[in-house]
């Protein structure tokens, strides 16, 4: 636990221990993995797969694991990238990685219409919003480029270009007023609530996922980088766990009644509308309460050490989540080919349990490519010629390479050249070249 005064008195310019570290927290990494898996079955309407999701078992569901991930991930990207880089650094990063985004929402759109064009189902257009699209393309596109309008299932992408664009400003706040950036996001959500505020979305209705409630979500990751250990001590209490449990157990009765006729008459009808419907697109309090309650228990049963992340399943979750926005988009491609399997070809339960199953495998192994192609571009030439600054030191390795093996002699040259601190510094977070992937956001 970090020292209150210490931590109070911490300059403008000095970053906290969290950002120091060069190590990439593997479990970041397998949340976004696991969150992707779950996203993609539950796009897949009628689908026994996504029982397998948090959706169905309380409140909350994987939007809310990637959202908070996601600003984890930025905060301890961007703030390595300030200290390595500054600001301008900072400022240049994200708004590149906000621009990737963009363009990735950009070539979704037009995938996901040239694949209900392909399937021919009339009524895909409909369900997919890209009837729209079909019908006034000029339109649609012009919209689409002001993030006004997007098909079914990629609404989170133009949400993460207005973060990332905005996250340079909010860092900078984090580090000086962590708290009371906080507080003014939760302010925000709470205006959000009481006056329902929306940002409007074309032809009609407004965006799924409101970004003047979300932000709650990836600030409060943000923070828990940059001010987290102060209050680790209560998410860690026994006090903690019993509420996080209690709830848990609650909201799942509450949602099991909700979807098994024969669970009904364990909640009374007046709890029930009381609670329903919980409001996802404007982050209902329940669905924020279920999650913090999971991420709880996470803390608690899943160390930094745990020995979970070696096995098979989830070292594919971890490759996902390191490449999380092109599996993303991979997985709202791939939700769709699955529906209209299902349509076409079969409907019943061994189908559903393919898909699915193929489906997560296709999204792993595309991320292996993706790690495999990530590798090979950062991988850096060794020197062939290091030159020692001493010049005795020269000499020696001029004498080495007439009478030493060429690799050899390039790693005896790199330690002497490393040792004074005449090698480059590499520009990014890494825990070995396996791991390289995204270290931003989405």
């Amino acid at each position: 636990m970090h020292d209150r005064t210490h931590i109070s008195k911490r300059s403008a310019d000095e970053s906290p221990p969290e950002l120091e570290g060069f190590g990439r927290d593997l479990r970041i990494d397998a949340c976004r993995g696991i969150a992707l898996w779950c996203i993609f079955l539950d796009h897949v309407p009628g689908n026994i797969g996504s029982w397998l999701t948090l959706r169905h078992y309380g409140f909350s569901d994987a939007a809310e694991v990637f959202m908070f991930m996601s600003g984890v991930t930025c905060a301890l990207a961007y703030g390595r990238a300030r200290q390595r880089e500054g600001w301008s650094g900072v400022l240049g990063r994200s708004l590149r990685r906000g621009w990737d985004i963009y363009a990735a929402s950009l070539l979704l759109t037009l995938a996901c219409v040239i694949m209900v064009y392909l399937a021919g189902r009339d009524h895909l257009a409909d369900e997919t919003n890209t009837r729209i699209l079909l019908e006034h393309p000029g339109a649609a596109l012009a919209h689409a480029a002001i993030l006004q309008y997007r098909p079914v299932n990629t609404d989170i992408l133009p949400v993460f270009v207005i973060y990332h664009v905005l996250f340079a400003p909010l860092l900078w706040l984090l580090l000086r007023v962590p708290n009371v950036t906080l507080g003014a996001s939760v302010l925000l959500y709470g205006l959000v609530r009481v006056f329902g505020w929306t940002v409007p979305a074309w032809p009609h209705n407004v965006w799924f996922f409101n970004p003047l409630a979300w932000q709650l979500l990836l600030v409060l990751g943000a923070w828990w980088v940059i001010e987290g250990n102060r209050f680790r001590p209560w998410v860690t209490s026994r006090a903690a766990l019993v509420l996080a449990v209690l709830y848990l157990v609650f909201s799942l009765v509450i949602a099991l009644s909700s979807r098994v006729t024969s669970l009904e008459p364990l909640v009374p009808q007046t709890l029930t509308n009381l609670l329903f419907p919980i409001d996802k697109s404007n982050l209902s309090p329940f669905r924020l309460l279920h999650f913090l309650a999971v991420a709880v228990l996470a803390v608690w049963f899943v160390p930094h050490n745990w020995r979970g992340l070696a096995t098979p399943v989830m070292r594919g979750a971890i490759r996902c989540g390191a490449n999380s926005l092109p599996i993303y988009c991979l997985g709202v491609l791939l939700a769709f080919a699955s529906h209209v399997a299902l349509l076409d070809i079969s409907d019943g339960l061994s189908m559903q349990i393919a898909v699915s199953l193929g489906g997560i495998l296709v999204m792993i192994v595309a991320a292996i490519l993706l790690s495999s192609i990530r590798i090979k571009t950062w991988r850096q030439p060794q020197p062939t010629e290091p030159p020692p600054a001493d010049p005795r030191l020269r000499a020696a390795a001029k004498s080495w390479r007439s009478r030493v093996p060429g690799p050899i002699t390039t790693s005896v040259c790199s330690l002497l050249r490393r040792n004074r601190s005449l090698a480059p510094q590499r520009s990014a977070v890494v825990m070995g070249p396996r791991f390289r992937g995204d270290d931003s956001g989405v």
